[in-house]
């Protein structure tokens, strides 16, 4: 069998800053006998989540009632300005692992509500990242600002607003995770309503890179095996990718979830998420081998 990587593997920089920001201050706290919460899932992989619970970091939807003396960790995808004031209002050490290019995008949105825009955001709606944007947005009392999944959406969304101001002043955010071809798509079916819509770049570059890179390879493979956590929106962007090829593949968050298919084929793509650590990339590439 031949295994063909993508060109761009392994943490992006967001992912490996938030990963150790949290394993050093495991690390400080341990020496202390101190408690460390992270708020939400840190990233989405469940070997990185595994890894920083053994070292003491717990992962938790809501603080205890008792947390004298404890850490408390932002996750990646970062979180709603209210909830982040709460916290810093109530004495816990804070580390705050937001992904740069996320903040970016929560500053860009408070930005454009202070300026007057009607906003649209290209992603999904119960994913932690757009959560916390949309709670910026709120924040500063914005007139309009939508979630939209998909194009059917954006039309819907952006005819009500057509019907309530047709000479809105728009914009469009994207999901800093979203593929690109989605995020000008629905730019595309707002824009049949608001002509002048701006297009806000929030995609993260490492995004766009792991994306590029698995479509580089896909005219040269059987298959493809997609690595990384099913929770992760950057992980089933690339499956979605894939798919879209035609070429049988799969999201495997470790190697036990290869298909047995997959070991008959002459040659396999394998790309990664960017919250995917290199000891999975590395074992699934190992298993295909039937190298132990």
């Amino acid at each position: 069998m031949k295994i063909i990587k993508a060109r761009t593997l392994g943490f992006c920089m967001g992912v490996r800053r938030a990963v150790e920001l949290a394993e050093a201050e495991a690390l400080r706290a341990s020496a202390c006998g101190t408690p460390v919460y992270s708020l939400g899932s840190l990233v989405h992989n469940p070997r990185v989540l595994a890894d920083l619970e053994n070292m003491g970091v717990r992962n938790v939807d809501e603080l205890p009632q008792k947390r004298d003396n404890c850490s408390v960790i932002i996750r990646a995808h970062g979180i709603d300005p209210n909830a982040e004031n709460e916290l810093r209002n109530s004495g816990v050490n804070i580390v705050d692992a937001t992904c740069p290019n996320v903040k970016a995008s929560q500053m860009k949105a408070e930005e454009l509500v202070q300026a007057g825009y009607n906003l649209f955001i290209a992603g999904e709606a119960n994913h932690a990242e757009i959560i916390g944007i949309m709670g910026y947005m709120l924040s500063c009392n914005a007139p309009f600002c939508k979630v939209v999944g998909n194009t059917a959406e954006a039309g819907r969304e952006a005819k009500k607003l057509y019907s309530i101001n047709n000479d809105a002043k728009t914009a469009l955010l994207g999901q800093t995770t979203i593929s690109e071809d989605l995020y000008n798509a629905i730019g595309e079916a707002v824009g049949l309503f608001f002509p002048n819509l701006e297009l806000i770049q929030t995609i993260c570059g490492a995004t766009k890179d792991r994306q590029n890179a698995l479509r580089e390879f896909l005219d040269q493979v059987d298959a493809v095996i997609v690595a990384g956590g099913k929770d992760s929106a950057n992980t089933r962007s690339l499956l979605t990718i894939a798919q879209k090829s035609g070429k049988p593949c799969v999201l495997a968050e470790d190697k036990t979830q290869i298909p047995e298919s997959f070991f008959s084929y002459n040659t396999v793509g394998l790309c990664a998420g960017a919250s995917t650590p290199d000891s999975v990339i590395d074992e699934i590439e190992k298993t295909l081998f039937k190298v132990e």
